[in-house]
């Protein structure tokens, strides 16, 4: 999205290898192995550059571990369950800055959850910041939130950027937008009754008010029965999960689970008392964090606003700022995990866009 070319990536985790390796360009060269097995010559052999050549190394330690979602302190140091395999994952961000010091790009990028700014999480913050600094870097840290950068979703990462000394030049992050996306505005028909739902908007026509830079498809025509299809190569409109939209949204159905019966008590906005973690959107803000642990049906996490469901996976494709046609492998949850865990890319896409236009540009 900023114009960059994706050289290299690392994927421990098969079906998000999968769904990596059916989005990315023939080019890139995807790396199965634990990050701890990969050797900074390893990329540049295989990226087929010297090092010093590359422009941005950009990536994300899981950060499991310092969720404030999460157990925090208690499980560091020790091995666990991550996503469909087991690894220790408060350690990882040192095995990124060793890449740094093997590759030594012009700039790096590092992400991780808000968390590791918070409560006894600090110490470990302090240390990755001194550490990346060793490795010969300027860096500075900001905490970032994706509803100020294009993305309908309320979303706080902290974000590490470092460039390298001898270039003479400060690391820069994006500035917020001036508006932010509401749900309705990605999802325009989530508000419409049943009887409005023989109707059709075109996203992008002049009647339907849209802010500032509105990124989303001009021109398609999407029934309101429809939520956020994907137009697959077959050109038969399905849902995000691979079935016909109707048993998508059958699929999300939670009726006969406990959050269910509580998801009737809520209005819209409102947040759940006795289930922490259900929330019915409202659709005139920003969503919610998707949380990856949601994905399971009977588990608390954001619903719909007047149904009672959880969304399909086409339409959290749009509230986790994705396209629409990107492609999700493996069951409902792990699709939801796969969206849950990620940076959304419209809003890597500023960050990334900043670095080309207020570094890599004045080299």
């Amino acid at each position: 999205m900023a114009g960059f070319k994706v050289l290299w990536a690392s994927e421990f985790i098969d079906s998000a290898r999968d769904t990596y390796k059916a989005n990315c360009a023939p080019h890139t060269i995807v790396d199965g192995r634990d990050i701890r097995e990969v050797q900074p010559k390893d990329i540049l052999e295989a990226s087929g550059i010297e090092v010093g050549e590359l422009d941005l190394f950009d990536g994300s330690p899981p950060c499991s571990s310092f969720s404030t979602a999460g157990k925090r302190e208690k499980g560091w140091g020790q091995v666990k369950k991550y996503s469909d395999k087991e690894q220790r994952t408060d350690d990882l961000f040192f095995e990124y800055s060793r890449l740094i010091r093997g590759l030594q790009p012009k700039v790096f990028v590092a992400e991780n959850v808000a968390g590791l700014i918070k409560g006894t999480a600090k110490g470990y913050f302090l240390e990755i910041l001194r550490e990346l600094k060793s490795c010969g870097y300027r860096v500075s840290c900001k905490v970032l939130d994706a509803q100020w950068l294009g993305v309908p979703q309320a979303r706080q990462r902290t974000i590490f950027v470092g460039v390298r000394e001898d270039l003479g030049l400060d690391p820069v992050h994006p500035r917020p937008l001036p508006y932010r996306y509401s749900m309705s505005d990605a999802l325009p028909w989530i508000t419409r009754t049943p009887e409005d739902k023989s109707a059709g908007l075109i996203i992008g026509d002049p009647t339907h008010k849209q802010k500032p830079g509105n990124s989303f498809p001009r021109g398609i025509m999407i029934p309101f029965t429809e939520p956020a299809p994907t137009v697959q190569a077959s050109k038969e409109v399905i849902g995000g999960s691979g079935h016909s939209l109707s048993n998508a949204e059958h699929q999300t159905d939670i009726s006969k689970y406990a959050i269910g019966a509580e998801w009737d008590k809520l209005k819209p906005g409102e947040q759940s008392e006795k289930y922490f973690s259900l929330v019915k959107v409202d659709p005139e803000h920003p969503c919610p964090t998707v949380c990856a642990s949601h994905g399971a049906l009977s588990t608390a996490g954001i619903t719909h606003p007047t149904e009672k469901r959880k969304f399909t996976i086409a339409e959290l494709r749009r509230i986790c700022g994705f396209p629409d046609d990107f492609i999700l492998n493996g069951t409902y949850a792990q699709q939801w995990e796969r969206l849950g865990r990620a940076v959304p890319p419209v809003m890597m896409s500023h960050i990334a866009a900043a670095i080309r236009d207020g570094i890599l540009s004045k080299l």
